[in-house]
């Protein structure tokens, strides 16, 4: 989802289905951009606002070529499998 362009948390929460969870998503998010998979940006904040800020989040180049990896290994396991089957 991230590879089209950037996304708060919660917005990942609700276009996922069920798949992603409001409790972890963030601590998801945070150990993705531990491992440079994606980056983040504080929204900008308008006059008066209360609460924290919002961060969006998006993948880097490096998320993007391995997530193209993964996606690869999968493909290449599913014919695998399907010859063996």
């Amino acid at each position: 989802m991230l590879t089209n362009g950037e996304m708060f948390g919660l917005e990942l929460v609700d276009k996922s289905d069920g798949a992603l969870k409001r409790g972890t998503v963030y601590v998801t998010l945070g150990r993705m951009e531990d491992k440079g998979l994606v980056d983040s940006r504080t929204e900008a904040r308008t006059e008066g606002a209360i609460g924290l800020p919002r961060r969006l989040y998006h993948a880097t180049p490096y998320g993007l070529r391995t997530l193209e990896a993964l996606e690869t290994a999968a493909r290449a396991l599913s014919r695998a499998r399907l010859r063996h089957a």
